[in-house]
């Protein structure tokens, strides 16, 4: 019998709130997260690469000093950082017990896809412009219900329209412009939480999709107890400034675990409760945004059991 781990993180538990922004300072040395599914992760990067290239990366030319210079940043700190997992010999990365080897400098490769494929987490680059910051080159094998094809190239604002409380001209959309162009030498941190059905890690969702999603309103997760088929889906998300450059690198990691772990946790009652309570109290919009409102009640109601068993 497998024994699953507890979550690497729990921001339903209270520490983080959903539809906020939620920055908090980042110790350098947490920048980047490795654990036990680092070789099966990075191998589906591998099989989304070969299948799917053209929804997982893309490019603006003039890009390509900065790409550079994100590879850079994870060539040094990967080995310092976790001298265990990361071995460089020249030019040529080995990563893990699999016999893993990146090749750093592979002609014709674009540097910030050589990057992602070192790493969990997914890649972004923003560039200011004269309409503000926009997606200008990413690698995203793991979008979580979004389309690179759709918010590339675009501004932030143009980003976060679909989600509530956060389109053009609201508080947030003004404060995050503005706290991107702050962003100096200090790294930053926020999470977001969402549920599915299943344990797929590549899940991309157009706007008529979503838009589809939400008219429908279909349930999603099926049987009795709700939490026994549903995956917590948590985005760790860091920001920091490129120096040479003057983007800034988001890094989007995610972390997937099934809804059942929460009863071995040890905490289980306070993160439990304080989840259900979460979930109750997000409004229809919040609800359609993240494909829950068929199930909120059921989930809800799930997650007491946890929390009182």
């Amino acid at each position: 019998m497998t024994v699953q781990a507890p979550p690497a993180h729990t921001p339903y538990d209270g520490s983080s709130k959903p539809f906020t922004i939620g920055l908090r300072p980042l110790d350098p040395a947490g920048w980047i997260e490795v654990d036990g599914r680092l070789e099966a992760q990075l191998a589906e990067k591998d099989r989304l690469e070969a299948g799917h290239g053209d929804t997982v990366f893309a490019a603006e030319p003039g890009t390509e000093a900065a790409q550079r210079e994100v590879l850079a940043l994870l060539a040094g700190h990967l080995p310092a950082r976790f001298p265990e997992i990361y071995r460089r010999a020249g030019e040529t990365m080995h990563v893990g017990a699999s016999g893993r080897a990146v090749d750093l400098e592979e002609p014709g490769v674009p540097r910030l896809k050589i990057a992602a494929r070192l790493v969990q987490e997914d890649l972004v680059l923003m560039r200011r412009g004269k309409e503000g910051w926009r997606i200008c080159a990413a690698s995203l094998s793991f979008p979580s219900s979004w389309s690179l094809a759709e918010k590339f190239g675009r501004p932030l604002r143009e980003i976060h329209r679909p989600v509530p409380h956060f389109g053009p001209g609201s508080r947030p959309d003004d404060l995050i412009e503005r706290m991107f162009d702050k962003l100096q030498g200090q790294l930053v941190e926020r999470f977001n939480w969402s549920l599915q059905p299943d344990a797929e890690l590549y899940k991309p969702l157009s706007s008529m999709q979503r838009d589809d999603r939400a008219e429908k309103a279909a349930p999603r997760f099926p049987g009795v107890d709700p939490a026994a088929a549903a995956f917590i889906r948590v985005e760790r998300q860091t920001l920091r400034r490129l120096s040479t450059s003057g983007d800034i690198l988001f890094t989007i990691r995610i972390h997937l675990d099934p809804m059942s772990t929460l009863r071995a946790h040890p905490d289980r009652a306070r993160i439990a409760a304080s989840f259900a309570a979460q979930l109750a109290a997000l409004g229809r919009p919040e609800l359609d945004y993240k494909g829950l409102a068929a199930d909120r009640d059921r989930l809800v109601t799930s997650l007491q059991a946890i929390a009182a068993a």
